[in-house]
C-alpha cells in the first residue's frame, strides 16, 4: 500500500493538506484500506501545530518517528517563510526524499523543496502571488499559470484548492485514472466556483 506523510508546521496553510488529506485517505477507503495507517502528518515536535487561520492539529509522528513514506507532501502558508531556515527540516526533506517516490508541495511548499536541494534545478509552481519571489532565488524554473507541475518525481502545485487537483493527479498516477475519478466523485469534487463570471 501506498504510505502518505504529510509535513505540518506553525502557520502552514490549512487546505493546503487538508485537501489532499481528504483526497489520500479517501482513496486508501476506496481501496478498501484503513487509511490511518497509511496516510500521516509529521512535524518537527510531537506537540500541537498552529496552523494560518488558527486550526489547531496534532502531528501523528515527529521527524526522528515516522513510517517510511512514499509520497510526502509539504504545505505552504506564511509558516515558510520561517521553515526555510530551518535547518532540521530542510535535512529531513532531503533525507526522505533519497527513499519516497514522490515529493509534492502546494503553495509556497515549494519554497521549502527548492530550499532543501529536493527541487533546486527543476521546474516548480506556486501561489501566483509567491512566483516573482521564488524566481528571484534563481535556483528554480517557476512555471505560472498552471495548476500543478511534474518534473521527474516531484511534484509542485499552485495556492490553495490547487493542491486538491494535484493529489487527484498523483492518485491516478499510482492507482490509474479510474480510481482517480471514483476517489473525485466520492468527494464530490466538482469546481464551479461562483464568482467565476463577470455577472
Amino acid at each position: 500500500m501506498t504510505s502518505y506523510g504529510l509535513l505540518v508546521f506553525d502557520d502552514a496553510e490549512e487546505l493546503d493538506f487538508v485537501g489532499p488529506w481528504e483526497v489520500f485517505t479517501a482513496s486508501t477507503m476506496v481501496i478498501g484500506a484503513d487509511g490511518d495507517h497509511h496516510v500521516s502528518m509529521v512535524a518537527e515536535r510531537n506537540e500541537p501545530v498552529r496552523c494560518a487561520k488558527g486550526m489547531a492539529v496534532i502531528p501523528h509522528h515527529t521527524l526522528d518517528d515516522h513510517p517510511a513514506y512514499d509520497v510526502v507532501l509539504v504545505p505552504g502558508g506564511m509558516g515558510t517563510r520561517t521553515e526555510v531556515n530551518n535547518e532540521r527540516v530542510l535535512d529531513w526533506l532531503t533525507r526522505v526524499a533519497l527513499t519516497a517516490t514522490w515529493m509534492t508541495s502546494v503553495c509556497t511548499g515549494s519554497l521549502l523543496l527548492v530550499a532543501s536541494g529536493v527541487a533546486a534545478g527543476k521546474r516548480v509552481a506556486t501561489h501566483w502571488g509567491f512566483e516573482d519571489t521564488l524566481d528571484a532565488r534563481d535556483d528554480c524554473t517557476v512555471v505560472r499559470n498552471a495548476r500543478w507541475v511534474r518534473d521527474g518525481s516531484v511534484v509542485s502545485s499552485q495556492g490553495v484548492s490547487a493542491g486538491i487537483d494535484m493529489a487527484l493527479w498523483l492518485i491516478g498516477e499510482i492507482h490509474g485514472p479510474a480510481h482517480a475519478r471514483t476517489v473525485q466523485r466520492y468527494l464530490q469534487y466538482d469546481p464551479a466556483p461562483p464568482y467565476q463570471a463577470d455577472v
